[in-house]
């Protein structure tokens, strides 16, 4: 299996790319996500990759970070989900955005992107939990406390939902302790 690759970047074509290593030229296809970051061609470029041996075919998958490439590994272990689909939901979604709508269980974000219907965005949601790199809550970010993954998991652990305790969340000013964190979204819990 080819895990890394290492070289020159020759060609720059959405979504594939001509990586040259020691005098062979590899295409490697690259979710948009990776594309933009590329450096121009004829400088050095070092990509995590994926080899995927068809019946029909070899293909090679690049990655510039270990998370993406772990959500392309999810993402083509669910039935019905080809290296194709994985590069346009990779494209359409950022990891940890695709990580905070599994979370929420936000159907209509997967939607948006070409070639995921209804059927299949639920399909994602429910066997994506729990799967995608850095566990199962994504990164929060904005207004969100430091100590926001501690108070998700004890609203969690009190009934709430994952997507009632991150709205919740969302909502707390920054800098407050944990204690602090869960009295204040248990308050807005029940005001809603």
């Amino acid at each position: 299996m080819i895990g890394r690759l290492s070289g020159t970047l020759l060609e720059k074509h959405p979504p594939q790319i001509l990586v040259d290593a020691g005098g062979v030229g590899y295409e490697v296809d690259v979710p948009m996500s990776t594309f933009y970051h590329l450096p121009a061609a004829g400088e050095r470029v070092t990509l995590l990759t994926h080899f995927a041996v068809r019946e029909d075919a070899q293909q090679l998958y690049g990655f510039l970070t270990a998370a993406e490439r772990e959500a392309f590994r999810s993402l083509i272990r669910i039935s019905g989900v080809g290296p194709r689909l994985a590069l346009a939901v990779l494209s359409g979604l950022s990891v940890q955005d695709l990580a905070q709508a599994v979370a929420m269980q936000e159907a209509g974000r997967l939607t948006r992107i070409p070639g995921v219907g209804k059927k299949t965005a639920e399909r994602l949601l429910l066997e994506l939990k729990g799967r995608l790199p850095g566990g199962e809550l994504p990164v929060l970010t904005g207004g969100v406390p430091e100590s926001g993954s501690d108070v998700l998991h004890a609203l969690v652990a009190l009934g709430y939902s994952e997507k009632e305790a991150l709205a919740a969340i969302k909502a707390l000013p920054g800098g407050l302790s944990v204690e602090e964190g869960i009295r204040q979204a248990l308050k807005s819990l029940a005001k809603s």
